[in-house]
């Protein structure tokens, strides 16, 4: 369908919103007809929602449409922190397993109020590295960094706060063993103005409420908070003990899994890394074979998905 224009003070201008009087009240026009030839036509219709558009990695921009007034955040996410490889002594009376990452705070299918035209710039956080080089008994793998969203006009949406890495420090080959501690939980800081109500085009043409979005990670509508802490095993107790590490925190208020701890079984495996803004899982320790541990993983990056809607 081509533009539709109408006249303003004798100049034609694009016609963006239309209303018309319904029982004596003015109301938004979802779809105007005009006939052509003696057949009805659509010459206007309405702001549409397009398709969910994600971003994986990088900063930039990007402008709100004509017509649209909302950004739907389907999902998003900050950076996932990453895990330590787990330790293995000699006579110290334990092994230790690599603590997990933690997971970046989160948006599920919330909406935010923007202004046509105006500028959006983003920043998506990436995972934490894991830590697995160094002195084993005392080391730190890297947290993931922050996601943000901002407007032009709406300032700050949102920035979603990452996970932190996890670390083992303090320990000595002969002992003692090292202190473990989980990487931290991302927090969430809400800045923008959430639309809670109201009515929208969606992208098959059919009008529905907005808290019908429900397609995000946690599966229900307007939803955000903090990440979560990894998991830690801590040390298991007498020479040549099987450890294995610990998982990572799962995003998405345990919605998205974070990554597995590696296995001691046998000859081991090493930790798996994060989705998603989840951490990675750590490292096992006391496996067959030479080193007798296993390496930590990274956390997973953040994203943001979206698209515009106008909401009545």
């Amino acid at each position: 369908m081509a533009n539709t224009y109408g006249k303003v003070s004798g100049t034609f201008e694009e016609i963006v919103n239309a209303y018309g009087k319904v029982s004596g009240v003015w109301k938004e026009a979802d779809e105007i007809y005009g006939k052509v030839s003696g057949v009805w036509k659509l010459v206007f219709a309405a702001f549409q929602a397009g398709s969910v558009q994600t971003l994986s990695s990088g900063s930039g921009t990007f402008s709100v449409p004509q017509g649209a007034n909302a950004v739907h955040i389907q999902a998003a996410v900050g950076g996932g922190g990453g895990a330590v490889t787990g330790a293995d002594y000699d006579k110290a009376g334990g092994e230790s397993s690599g603590a997990g990452g933690g997971s970046g705070a989160y948006v599920s299918d919330k909406i935010f109020s923007v202004t046509q035209g105006e500028t959006i710039s983003y920043s998506i956080g990436s995972g934490g590295a894991a830590g697995n080089s160094g002195n084993k008994f005392s080391i730190s793998a890297s947290g993931g960094s922050n996601t943000t969203l901002s407007g032009s006009a709406a300032g700050a949406i949102f920035t979603l706060g990452a996970g932190g890495g996890s670390s083992g420090t303090g320990g000595g080959v002969q002992g003692p063993l090292r202190s473990n501690t989980a990487g931290s939980a991302g927090s969430a800081s809400i800045g923008g103005t959430a639309i809670t109500s109201g009515t929208f085009r969606d992208s098959d043409g059919t009008t529905k409420n907005v808290t019908t979005l429900t397609s995000g990670p946690v599966g229900s509508f307007n939803q955000s908070g903090n990440g979560s802490s990894g998991g830690n095993n801590g040390n298991c107790g007498g020479d040549n003990c099987r450890i294995g590490g610990s998982g990572g925190a799962a995003s998405y208020a345990g919605n998205i899994s974070g990554g597995s701890g590696g296995s001691s079984s046998g000859s081991g495996s090493a930790g798996t890394v994060g989705t998603r803004g989840s951490g990675g899982g750590g490292g096992a320790a006391q496996v067959s074979g030479s080193p007798a541990h296993t390496n930590g993983a990274a956390g997973g990056s953040g994203e943001v998905r979206y698209r515009f809607l106008r909401v009545q």
